[in-house]
Formats: structure tokens, C-alpha cells, sequence
């Protein structure tokens, strides 16, 4: 979310060079390192895929038991849901970052740089793994530019990795979302796919970007796009053997607790516990590890290399 400089601004800047050792806003940083148990992810499914979806900007409260989002509720009381996930930071390039490289990078969601920390690319290409984020409303696959219309750049952490900007073939493996049907039908789904809606139906935005809106009605309409986007890819027999993450960046504005507020992260999947709630304490790194867990690659950048197991939720 852009934000101009503000008291959330510096105490974001705050957190970032504390949190290597501390949290700020409600609980130490370092509890989510032996959350879930610091377990070696053993006793994990094989998936063929894992499909992580970022929607924007709401808290929990917001979000679980909301009339507005009918859709993600029924995924929540169905398949498993993390009660006790919050995100890293405000605003929200450095939780994109984290669910990529296990750091924050940035805490500037203007920042224009290049990320050569490790990242889920390096590892997952350093395993054989293929991957695409599918970005709705790029405006082209490759596209490495800045904002256009409703996709935004600090939304694609992937447009930053020097892996990525000095590497033509790894630069298309960013597509527009549309491209996941042709995938489908072409078998050529990668092992990690990142999806993520663009700033009016991922919630940040009001619908027809109009200035103002009820909250409720950014809600119904991210609901609606993953009724209509996602809920055919979990029933798609060509995603028959896949997990799916669907989580948010960071809670509300207002919802400092743990710094980024606290999230609602929903997993979905044949392999995923039926009706399951977690209390274990969780945060983006945690879902990083996951991925590369799930997917068996043994490296894990920044702050995965320490963050608990998130095995609980398997069958």
C-alpha cells in the first residue's frame, strides 16, 4: 500500500533494523523460529504444485467470519486456517519480500532498486524447479517497469531480483494471470506459481478505482475474483496433487500487533487437514519455508533457514 511519510513510516523503519532481534507492536520476532516446531518439515506431501495467492491490506477480524467474503470463509472452515499468522511490517513491499527472500529488503514501497539477497527463484532454480507469478493486469509477460494502471510494481517481488532483471529467460517466466489457462492446457504448470490480483481486486483498491468506498465492498470483490479465479484451479484436476496458500500482505493500518497486523492464511489441497485451525504463531517467513519445503528444495533464504515448520497442517 502506498503511504506518504508518516509515524507508521518511521516505525516501520524502526522495526526493520530491529528485527533481527526483537518485534515491535505485541511479541518478539524470534517466537515464530520455533513456531510449529524448528522440525525438518519431514512427514510433508509431494505436491506437483504449490500456488501462493497475495491478496492486500486487511486484518483478520476483517476477514474470517466477514459476511463480505463468503467465498474465503468457506475455504477457511473447510479446508485449514492459521489463526495466529501475522505479517512482518507495514507497508507491504517488505512482506512480499519476505515470502520471497526471507528479509525485508525494503520497507519503501517506492524503492526501485535490485535485490541480490538469495530468493525463492535462486533456490528454486538451483533445484530444478520451475516458477511463474502470474500478475493480473501487467501490462506484458517479461515487463519489468514500474506501475501501469492497476498492477503495481511493490506487489511483484520478483520484477526485483537480480536473478530475474539480468535474465531474459527467467524475466518471462512473469506473466499476466490470463496465462495460466494456456499453461493448463499446454501441461507446462510450473512447481511454484505466485498469483497476485491486481489493486482492485486483491482488496486494496476500490472497485472502478473510485477514491472512496465502503470496506465491504473491497472485500466482496477480491472475494468474488477468487470465486471466480482460483476456486477453478482448486477444483482442476490439472491441480489435483497442489497446495494453495492464500494469505495478505499485512493486516489493516491500524493493526500493529507483531508489526504487520495479523492475517488470515488459508491452505487449501487434497493433502491439507479438513477443518483444521492452528494457534501457532506464524509470519510470511514461515510460508516460504513451506513452499520449499513442500517442493523439497533445500535451500532457504534469509529468515526461512530458521523459521518453524509449518508440517501441522498435512495430513
Amino acid at each position: 500500500m502506498l503511504r506518504s511519510p508518516s509515524t507508521f513510516l518511521l516505525f516501520a523503519l524502526f522495526c526493520f533494523s530491529a528485527l533481527a532481534l526483537t518485534g515491535c507492536g505485541g511479541g518478539s520476532l524470534s517466537s515464530n523460529f520455533s513456531g510449529g516446531g524448528p522440525g525438518s518439515g519431514n512427514n510433508l506431501p509431494t505436491p506437483d504444485h504449490v500456488i501462493v495467492v497475495v491478496l492486500e491490506n486487511h486484518s483478520f477480524s476483517q476477514v474470517i467470519g466477514s459476511p463480505s467474503m463468503p467465498y474465503v470463509n468457506s475455504l477457511a472452515n473447510a479446508h485449514s486456517l492459521a489463526t495466529n499468522y501475522f505479517g512482518d511490517v507495514h507497508p507491504s513491499i517488505g512482506n512480499y519480500f519476505m515470502l520471497t527472500t526471507g528479509q525485508l529488503e525494503s520497507v519503501d514501497d517506492n524503492f526501485t532498486g535490485t535485490v541480490t539477497d538469495d530468493n525463492i527463484v535462486r533456490a528454486l532454480n538451483g533445484a530444478g524447479k520451475s516458477w511463474k507469478a502470474y500478475m493480473e493486469s501487467i501490462p506484458s509477460a517479461g515487463y519489468l517497469g514500474g506501475n501501469s494502471g492497476t498492477y503495481l510494481k511493490h506487489h511483484d517481488p520478483f520484477s526485483y531480483f537480480s536473478d530475474v532483471v539480468s535474465n531474459s529467460a527467467q524475466a518471462a517466466n512473469i506473466v499476466p494471470f490470463t496465462q495460466i489457462q494456456a499453461d493448463m492446457a499446454a501441461n507446462t504448470l510450473p512447481n511454484f506459481a505466485f498469483i497476485a490480483p491486481n489493486s482492485v481486486d486483491d482488496a486494496h483498491d476500490c472497485p472502478g478505482q473510485a477514491s472512496t468506498c465502503l470496506d465491504s465492498a473491497k472485500l466482496v470483490t477480491a472475494d468474488t475474483w477468487l470465486k471466480t479465479n482460483i476456486d477453478p484451479l482448486i477444483n482442476s484436476p490439472a491441480f489435483a496433487n497442489s497446495v494453495f496458500i492464500i494469505t495478505w500482505d499485512e493486516g489493516d493500518l491500524t493493526d500493529l500487533t507483531n508489526v504487520g497486523g495479523q492475517v488470515a492464511t488459508v491452505l487449501v489441497g487434497t493433502h491439507v487437514k479438513a477443518g483444521f485451525r492452528s494457534t501457532t504463531f506464524y509470519q510470511h517467513q514461515n510460508t516460504l519455508r513451506l513452499v520449499l519445503d513442500l517442493l523439497k528444495v533445500g535451500d532457504r533464504p534469509g529468515a526461512a533457514a530458521v523459521a518453524g515448520s509449518m508440517n501441522e497442517f498435512f495430513q
